[in-house]
């Protein structure tokens, strides 16, 4: 079996029969006899050149190929260096499925320096900047397997700052885990990451634009969707995303905006699905979710609001509290029981009832000729509290630790 999909948040990992083997510009496949090419490559005569060359390799009976994106525009003795240590790899995982015990990890992918190269060294890039010199001097040898130029394009840093600093991505990485996203024009974006869609809302904020008020709106949705993909990207999320543009009128306008996501979305690796503005000028997406994002990767639930963002108000503490606290004196009342009750809740609930709910209090202690006496714990949950007898210290009603 081959993990072809992490696990990511509550779903499991994704487990295949079918092996696969990737390469730089092509996916060995065995035991598949299939030939195909991705679907990424749209170009129609690219695509019919990359399927007459698969059928000059020589490939092994019963081995599939698939020619990958950055197999685009590549020449045929790039392909086959590429079967050759493809095979060569297969070959091996084949003596270890013989000799070795069950169960074993037979083959593993490779690590960061080399998926750099192999993944990301694609022809739309200028270079790669290390501030290592062991991995510099490793990505070198590992390019230049592919081709002197792909070689020089590798940079070894050695300024003071440190090169995240130097190269402005710690600044990108913050936008990362950032709700609101700065447009140039003065708009913004809002990202909300849950776990069963990505929903984005577009604003003009304090964009007013020079033009008429369609073409500063036509700005901010064409600036806002650039920069969507952008973000899907560098927060390597996916699955289902909803943007919410800002309404358009004009039929022309709304085919613009989404050309030019249909643009940004093609230096996009993963497989993406784009639907048209819809009437309610929403655009909905799919993106292909390969592992977790970084926000979960990176992050954990807040530990006082377990992930909500939010905790219930002072007011609407202090209403759960005297209902509780009122139906806990209508018992010991009807059990003819002396009433001398202790409450302790968070000071910010205190507050809010010595200064807004004492009336209700003094009112509820007069009804059930009963004594309530306050304490404000600062180490407690806001949305915790405690009514116990004030003598006994007996607990009638506890809300659960949060």
């Amino acid at each position: 079996m081959q993990v072809t999909k992490g696990a990511i948040g509550t779903k499991g990992p994704r487990v295949t029969a079918s092996l696969s083997i990737p390469g730089r510009y092509i996916v060995l496949m065995p035991g598949v006899g299939l030939k195909g090419v991705s679907r990424k490559i749209g170009d129609a005569k690219e695509r019919q050149r990359l399927k007459k060359m698969l059928n000059q390799l020589t490939i092994p009976d019963n081995v599939g190929v698939i020619v990958r994106t950055a197999g685009a525009s590549a020449r045929k003795n790039s392909f086959a260096r590429d079967l050759r240590g493809l095979i060569a790899a297969w070959e091996e995982l084949e003596t270890a499925m013989r000799e070795k015990k069950a169960p074993s990890c037979l083959y593993r992918e490779p690590d960061l320096v080399e998926r750099v190269v192999r993944d990301s060294l694609t022809e739309d890039v200028d270079r790669i900047v290390v501030d290592s010199k062991e991995h510099f001097e490793r990505i070198r040898a590992i390019a230049g397997r592919i081709s002197r130029r792909a070689k020089g394009r590798t940079t070894l840093y050695e300024g003071n700052l440190p090169i995240f600093g130097y190269y402005d991505v710690d600044r990108q990485v913050a936008e990362a885990f950032s709700r609101k996203v700065a447009l140039p024009s003065g708009g913004y974006i809002i990202f909300e990451e849950t776990e069963a869609l990505i929903a984005v809302d577009v604003n003009s904020g304090r964009h007013k634009g020079s033009g008429s008020q369609e073409d500063a709106i036509l700005e901010v949705n064409t600036q806002a969707v650039e920069e969507v993909a952008r973000q899907l990207r560098l927060r390597n999320v996916g699955g289902l995303v909803v943007i919410d543009l800002i309404d358009m009128k004009s039929r022309k306008h709304q085919t613009a905006v989404y050309r030019a996501m249909r643009g940004a979305l093609r230096r996009d690796r993963a497989r993406v699905n784009v639907l048209t503005i819809s009437e309610l000028g929403i655009m909905e997406m799919t993106r292909q979710r390969v592992e977790e994002s970084i926000l979960s990767s990176m992050m954990v639930d807040c530990p006082y609001c377990h992930g909500r963002g939010s905790v219930r108000s002072p007011m609407s503490m202090s209403v759960d509290v005297q209902r509780q606290t009122a139906a806990v004196m209508r018992k010991l009342q009807a059990e003819k029981r002396p009433i001398n009750l202790q409450i302790v809740v968070h000071p910010t609930v205190l507050d809010r009832m010595r200064r807004e709910d004492e009336k209700f209090l003094v009112d509820m202690e007069a009804r059930y000729h009963g004594a309530l006496s306050f304490k404000s714990d600062a180490n407690r949950h806001v949305e915790s509290y405690i009514v116990k007898d004030a003598e006994s210290e007996q607990v009638f009603f506890s809300t659960a630790e949060r």
